[in-house]
């Protein structure tokens, strides 16, 4: 069972304007794709008749925010099939499974000895006041699937946790798991972010939030640091100005290495891995591993070149490459 080699690139995707930069540049080339709109959508896991030479996962975890929760788990199931049928799948179902679990991100990072901010994991409200033990406030409860911003709230004190519990006011994810976790003042009031392809570094940017906002999506940013306001066409539809700015980054060497080891260990073909730098300590931070690369609004003028045309030839280059030649690289071959 495999893929048509000489079939159209198939994009799975849900959200209906972040991607129009992608599907633009591959217009351009005159590159044969189709576009799978995950929200409605079937397979028959008996049919080995696939038309696709590679499928490019680009399905969101915070799907749930537009109404759109039954293509969260429905994707994990059809990757898989895909992968199963022996077609090429960048950002395949061990990568979209770590973007489905902030849990499951921070015990990744544990295993490669990694920093990340202090944290207890929990099944229900009436557990997190036990669980923010010795933990230092403010703390934040933390959705384990969320997705810009969307499920997270501050508590200052204990004090505001036990209210907080007590009015309802701490809500766990759709998969009923949240996060108690440490809140870290970001030294220089931003988080970085480091986008990575093929599992290497490809840029990187500092994200300055608007004042008690947790949506750090680099494509919903309206300036840069210098006031310029930014074209924002893959988020043309749903951001409306929100305060966010942007600057271009180089991290230091070391931080780079590591997000590459965190990409490698994932699997991440392409995506955003963030950290912030503690401003008490100094120490940095990751606490997120997006599978989901919303490249950052008006590229060009922030970073200097455009990301999309980078994606578009390393999709070409897995297209050509095969499913036999991923296998062996996996393999160590």
């Amino acid at each position: 069972m495999a893929g048509n080699p000489d079939g159209p690139i198939a994009i799975l995707y849900e959200h209906p304007d972040w991607f129009r930069p992608l599907f633009a540049e591959l217009d351009r080339r005159a590159i044969p794709y189709v576009t799978l709109d995950v929200t409605a959508h079937w397979f028959d896991p008996d049919s080995v008749d696939i038309p696709y030479s590679l499928l490019f996962n680009r399905a969101s975890p915070s799907a749930f925010l537009r109404g759109n929760a039954q293509s969260i788990f429905y994707t994990l199931d059809l990757v898989r099939y895909f992968e199963r049928a022996g077609v090429a799948v960048v950002n395949g179902s061990a990568v979209y499974q770590n973007e489905l679990s902030k849990a499951l991100q921070l015990g990744v990072l544990r295993e490669l000895g990694l920093p990340f901010p202090r944290s207890r994991v929990i099944n229900s409200p009436l557990v997190a006041a036990k669980a923010a033990d010795g933990l230092r406030y403010p703390i934040v409860v933390k959705a384990n699937i969320g997705g810009s911003g969307a499920g997270i709230t501050r508590y200052a004190t204990a004090e505001d946790l036990a209210r907080g519990i007590a009015e309802g006011s701490v809500q766990l994810g759709i998969d009923d798991t949240a996060l108690v976790q440490e809140f870290v003042p970001y030294r220089g009031g931003h988080i970085t972010r480091v986008e990575t392809l093929n599992s290497e570094y490809l840029y990187g940017i500092n994200v300055y939030p608007a004042d008690d906002s947790f949506n750090l999506c680099p494509a919903d940013v309206c300036q840069t640091t210098a006031g310029e306001e930014l074209a924002r066409a893959a988020c043309a539809l749903d951001a409306p100005k929100n305060g966010m700015r942007v600057e271009a980054y180089t991290p230091p060497r070391d931080i780079i290495e590591q997000v590459e080891l965190i990409a490698r260990t994932v699997r991440l073909d392409v995506g955003g891995i963030e950290y912030f730098v503690d401003d008490r300590d100094g120490q940095h931070y990751f606490y997120d591993i997006n599978a989901l690369s919303n490249f950052v609004a008006d590229a060009p003028r922030v970073i200097g070149f455009d990301p999309f045309e980078k994606l578009v030839d390393y999709l070409v280059a897995r297209r050509g490459a095969g499913t036999e030649a991923v296998v062996a690289e996996e393999a160590g071959v």
